[in-house]
């Protein structure tokens, strides 16, 4: 069919002219043909003069060509397209370099146009890939802005089994539309004990780019300019797939014209300059079931869908790990995926479940061990005795037995090589889950099990010391004190920093202690816990404390000693009481270590366990009794005359007025908090002033909310505001979530709905971190503030509505306000 369209010598021009023919935009065209708006419009403006045949057909067919019409475009697109050099033109390049032969051989070299097959075309690209497509966009940027006088190299790092090389594969098989010159793919055996010089990968690609072999010249310098010279004026992309390092890399990378280069490697590659960075991260769990679904088919993803999310998780959104279950999967239609799951969850043998046929995420792995030499083998199996999610270089030191400073350049030795997840801000490191077992694995087979408990005996015991001397700077008797750290030239240097150390490394020393105490240590055990419990009030939003005070209480029976049972047994309550919120288990505790207090005439610690026991009784609702409880408490210390005395009094009296203020007795909860206050202003003597003022802070609070429920809202917001920020300056998220949450209420019932709306904001999501209870009261404030707005704007329509009425008559909602003078005074805010 004639498609009235004038032949003319510019395929832009031709392009256009049928696009307009057909009544189509930029836009329409584009998503048609499946190419880019930008990339149609670099077309017509003449910018790409000759696409790919494929995407000339893509056009034809969108618009709606016949066969002729269909011809002529290609004919256009043909006169436009760049022709690389024929091979006499690379021979005279060869002979400019001096190693030409100088006769016309060359000329009878297959072109790329007339021969286009050559050995390092691109390896399949697999149908199921998923994912990735924020990465595959930045690099479709590259090749669209491609500036030949700055040709891109971008680089593809990660740890092993994130589906570098599938990834690359997959990118240069979608980007091949821009490069009609060619696509050329080498493996660089990165991994083998000789990874392949430079020198023979450019013999291979000069090769493949159409340069007979008598024209390739024989050193490696002149071999890479005769590369650079042939890739000057050819769009071509490179894929250097599995890179051993920036040695081998660099000299084969184009130096000018119109070329994209794609480097794989397990190691960062962080020495080549001027390359532009994909760093693949773990699949997102939906990603990593979609990948499944893909493989195995989404009929028996959706049929099983938790057992498909759960084998995700089991391995640990890697892709090849994914891959490798699915495979496996795919290849027994008749077996369940939750029959897998139960496989993968036996920890032990995780690894020899991810295997499929050739496939096998401990290959990987080894692959990437085995470049490491001796001492950086060490270090990668010793860390994997580490506790918690992460470690430092001190516990990597000691766990290897070397120099700290040997330690951390191991590690980033083992960070560039994708073995180690290097923390974002913190001088920490990470496995990952799969990576960790494999440590595992290899320290099993490798180390002599004597050295290894040698190593986690040495561990151990230097973690504990600093654990000690760190906890001891909160000591109120000893405020400030670090005596007995193993290393003082390294130890914490402040409060502030024994906090940070003690936060970073809890499942460290608290695997310390673990160990100690079954290595019969119990008397380091019971010094261990007793140094650390001034500073859990200032943590107690840490479960730990619980297993801290509860292996202190079998360690101090192992000891016979009663007095020491009967203080662990009171702070092992509080923990009960204030970080696990069990009552139930914190009442028997209470009620234990009031026996034992009792037996051996400690009063301090008999008021204690009085005080403890009210605190679960409230819990479980027997108010009466707890405040009975607390009132023999303060009873029972008022005629002490030592500073812990006093303290202890201070703590009574609060629960006391607590207690009476939530039966909703608050104006007697004010009388016994302002002789809370007094004690406070007057200090205790020996005590420092700081834990005092922590005393008063924790006192206004409660005067604050005695305030608030006999709603005198005016009088209560400053001794809120003063608490706040006492606990906040001491880093106490515990007790200054509450607190800004008492706030909020007290600025909602002000009527100051945005400063409540940020203060309510901010705690809900404080009291979320904490996993407290009082995050459900943040929550239903939001949501009464969120009403009480609606209503304001109602009452606003209705103002301007009513503006013009001779009569306003009655409220036609019938709605009303969600509270009256009092509000929800009655909850309980003080947790």
């Amino acid at each position: 069919m004639d498609t009235g369209i004038p032949a003319t010598n510019g395929f832009g021009e031709r392009l256009r002219a049928l696009r307009s023919a057909a009544g189509l935009s930029q836009e329409d065209l584009a998503h048609t043909a499946g190419v880019s708006v930008r990339a149609l419009s670099d077309m017509e403006r003449g910018r790409s003069r000759g696409p790919q045949r494929r995407t000339v057909e893509a056009l034809a067919g969108a618009l709606g060509l016949d066969a002729a019409g269909a011809r002529e475009l290609e004919r256009a697109a043909s006169l436009g397209r760049t022709r690389p050099r024929p091979a006499r033109a690379a021979a005279a390049d060869a002979n400019a370099y001096g190693t030409g032969t100088g006769t016309g051989a060359a000329s009878t070299a297959p072109h790329p146009d007339l021969a286009p097959h050559h050995a390092l075309a691109l390896p399949r690209d697999l149908h199921d890939f998923t994912a990735r497509a924020p990465a595959l966009a930045r690099l479709r940027a590259l090749a669209e802005r491609l500036d030949p006088a700055h040709p891109p190299v971008a680089v593809i790092c990660g740890q092993p089994g994130l589906g570098k090389t599938a990834f690359a594969v997959h990118a240069a098989h979608a980007l091949a539309p821009y490069f009609p010159d060619g696509r050329f793919a080498v493996d660089l055996r990165g991994m083998d004990p000789r990874p392949t010089p430079p020198r023979d990968v450019c013999a291979r690609l000069l090769h493949a780019l159409g340069v007979p072999a008598g024209a390739v010249p024989a050193g490696t310098d002149d071999r890479c300019g005769l590369l650079r010279s042939v890739l000057r004026e050819r769009r071509v992309l490179l894929l250097l797939d599995n890179a051993a390092d920036e040695d081998q890399v660099r000299p084969l990378l184009p130096g000018h014209g119109p070329s994209l280069t794609l480097v794989t490697s397990r190691n960062s590659l962080a020495g080549l300059e001027s390359v532009h960075r994909t760093e693949l991260a773990l699949l997102r769990r939906e990603e990593a079931v979609e990948l499944l679904s893909r493989i195995v088919g989404p009929e028996r993803v959706r049929e099983e869908g938790q057992a498909a999310r759960d084998l995700a998780h089991l391995c640990g959104h890697l892709p090849l790990a994914v891959r490798i279950a699915g495979q496996r999967l795919a290849s027994r239609p008749g077996e369940r995926i939750a029959k897998l799951v139960t496989q993968l969850a036996a920890y032990g043998g995780r690894l020899d479940a991810l295997r499929a046929g050739s496939l096998q995420v401990r290959g990987a792995f080894a692959l990437s061990y085995r470049q490491l030499d001796a001492r950086n083998r060490t270090v990668f199996r010793r860390a994997s005795l580490a506790a918690g999610p992460d470690f430092s270089p001190a516990t990597a030191a000691l766990l290897a037995g070397l120099p700290v400073r040997e330690a951390a350049r191991c590690l980033e030795t083992l960070t560039d090589a994708g073995l180690l997840q290097p923390h974002p801000a913190a001088d920490r490191y990470r496995f990952h889950d799969l990576l960790a077992l494999f440590a595992a694995e290899q320290l099993a087979e490798e180390d002599d099990p004597a050295d290894v408990d040698a190593a986690e005996d040495r561990t151990a015991a230097w973690t504990l010391r600093r654990a000690t001397a760190a906890a001891l700077r909160f000591d109120a008797d000893r405020p400030g004190t670090a005596d007995g750290d193993p290393d003082p030239a390294t130890a914490p240097r402040d409060n502030a920093e024994a906090h940070r150390w003690l936060e970073a490394e809890r499942a460290q020393w608290l695997a310390a202690l673990v160990r100690a105490q079954e290595a019969g240590d119990h008397r380091v055990v019971v010094q261990a816990a007793e140094a650390m419990h001034w500073f859990s009030d200032r943590t107690a939003h840490w479960e730990l404390w619980a297993e801290v005070f509860r292996r202190a209480v079998d360690s101090a029976r192992a000891l016979g000693s009663r007095r020491d049972e009967a203080v662990h047994l009171n702070y092992l309550a509080w923990a009960y009481n204030h970080c696990l919120y069990d009552p139930l288990a914190a009442l028997p505790a209470a009620e234990a270590a009031l026996e034992a207090a009792r037996e051996v005439g400690d009063q301090l610690q008999v008021a204690w366990a009085l005080g403890y026991a009210a605190g679960a009784l409230n819990r479980l609702g027997r108010t009466d009794e707890a405040i009975a409880r607390l009132r023999e408490s303060a009873a029972h210390l008022a005629d002490q005359t030592c500073a812990q005395s006093r303290l202890a009094e201070l703590s009574a009296l609060n629960a006391l007025g607590q207690q009476l203020r939530q039966a909703g007795r608050a104006d007697e909860a004010l009388v016994i908090h302002r002789r809370s206050e007094a004690i406070c202003r007057a200090g205790v003597p020996g005590k420092p002033g700081e834990l005092i003022g922590l005393y008063l802070a924790a006192t206004l609070q409660h005067i604050g909310n005695d305030l608030a429920a006999l709603n005198r809202w005016d009088e209560a917001e400053a001794p809120l505001r003063y608490a706040l920020a006492h606990f906040e300056a001491a880093r106490m998220p515990a007790w200054s979530e509450p607190t800004r949450l008492d706030l909020g209420i007290a600025l909602r019932h002000l009527a100051r709905h945005r400063e409540a709306r940020e203060t309510l904001t901010a705690a809900h999501q404080g009291l979320v971190r904490l996993n407290n209870p009082r995050q459900l009261e943040a929550a239903t404030e939001l949501g009464t503030l969120d009403a009480l707005d609606a209503l304001d704007a109602l009452d606003a329509l209705d103002g301007e509505a009513s503006a013009s009425a001779p009569q306003p008559g009655p409220n036609p909602r019938g709605l009303s306000r969600p509270d009256g003078p009092r509000g929800d005074d009655g909850a309980d805010r003080d947790g």
